[in-house]
């Protein structure tokens, strides 16, 4: 009898496939006719009983509880069919194809798979598997009248819609980028490797028929091949939606270090009439924190808009030119530097009053923060601004 470690693996990620089933209801309740999270719920729900119901004390527990010799052979054929079927028209309602192919598709699937779990029970009651078999039953009963078709159907059930998936997913990644790409590529490796595990089953069965042994495919080599089949399904479905979100995050963090060089120099700027929540970077995400702080320097410009000088901003424009920059570096620059002044004018006169110069100038600076925050920290911004400084400090004296 297997050990109990492994059906405590069974269990465990049946648990865990039912639970994200059951955290998709609210929005399968919501959406009833989305066919997608139909599938998907479907696909989910299968596969976790699957698990469950394929774990070596659940088929022990099974034959005992029912009365009935090898019950589980059955119940768990008729679960795998189901998988099958609901993975295959997962893929179907996921890529992109006319509505009413994937239609007609999606309820060829339907009427096939589900009459082939029907002939799997009748198949079942009309045969003879008296003798309880855990481990063995394809090899066992491969040449039973009726337990036999029974043993035929459910695995080219299986191989059918696990070689039609994986064509699918080849096809359909060769005309997509990114994390879709990687985890359609994946998911079709994941579905060849069940259709492996497929074609070594019945290929057991057929040795079977012809008085050899062939037994070690079904009880030690095939099985090698389910974990790594369901390690990278579930990888495969994930990435495509996992994907896109760590690219964000990704981005959103290279954002906020090149953003870091302006929002030092405009943090301290006093900004009247926005409120400024602080944003804590482990309880918010990269990408909220970045809107955040692109929000606050919108803030800060705006509030710095009644102090900029547009002859500041011209002066250290010609002054760029002469330094050899070309004409948009010396346009972000020209902007750097009498943002930094205009800075320093606040400071030494916080309550000069707003006028129409200044928003047309704040509308030019506020384009491009990144591009503007990589300026801030150029030699040739402080070089060109520190000729205005002592004459701000000269008039703030006087």
């Amino acid at each position: 009898m297997t050990s109990a470690p492994s059906s405590i693996g069974f269990y465990l990620y049946g648990a865990l496939l039912l639970l994200v089933c059951a955290l998709k209801i609210p929005a399968l309740v919501r959406r009833p006719r989305d066919t997608l999270l139909r599938a998907a719920c479907l696909l989910l729900l299968s596969a976790g009983l699957l698990m469950i119901l394929a774990a070596p004390h659940s088929i022990a527990g099974l034959n005992r509880h029912s009365g009935i010799a090898n019950v589980s052979a059955p119940v768990v054929y008729v679960m795998t069919t189901i998988f099958s079927g609901a993975s295959l028209l997962l893929i179907i309602n996921w890529r992109p194809a006319p509505a009413e192919q994937t239609r007609r598709l999606t309820r060829l699937c339907l009427v096939l798979y589900g009459a082939a779990s029907l002939a799997i029970v009748l198949l079942f009651w009309a045969g003879d598997a008296p003798v309880e078999q855990r481990t063995l039953f394809d090899v066992h009963y491969a040449g039973t009248p009726c337990i036999r078709e029974m043993i035929v159907l459910y695995l080219g059930a299986q191989g059918a819609a696990m070689t039609a998936a994986s064509v699918m997913c080849w096809r359909w990644s060769a005309k997509v980028r990114g994390s879709l790409r990687a985890g359609l590529t994946i998911l079709a490796v994941a579905y060849l490797l069940i259709v492996c595990f497929v074609v070594m089953r019945l290929c057991a069965v057929a040795a079977r028929w012809t008085g050899h042994d062939l037994d070690f495919l079904v009880d030690e080599v095939s099985v090698l091949l389910s974990a790594p089949a369901a390690v990278l399904g579930a990888l495969g479905f994930a990435l495509p939606l996992a994907g896109p979100r760590l690219a964000e995050t990704v981005r959103a963090i290279r954002q906020l270090r090149q953003l870091g060089p302006l929002w030092r120099a405009l943090k301290d700027v006093p900004t009247p009439g926005a409120v400024r929540v602080p944003l804590s970077w482990w309880r918010n995400p990269p990408a909220v924190l970045l809107t955040g702080r692109k929000t606050a320097l919108y803030d800060a410009i705006l509030a710095l808009t009644p102090h900029c000088d547009p002859e500041v901003r011209d002066a250290a424009h010609a002054a760029a030119l002469r330094a050899g920059c070309g004409d948009a570096d010396a346009a972000r620059a020209a902007e750097a530097a009498m943002i930094l002044v205009a800075r320093e004018r606040q400071r030494a006169s916080p309550l000069r009053p707003p006028d129409a110069t200044g928003r047309e100038v704040r509308h030019a600076q506020a384009q491009d923060l990144i591009t503007l925050s990589r300026a801030v920290t150029s030699p040739l911004v402080h070089h060109i601004r520190d000729p205005y400084m002592p004459l701000q400090k000269a008039a703030n004296h006087e």
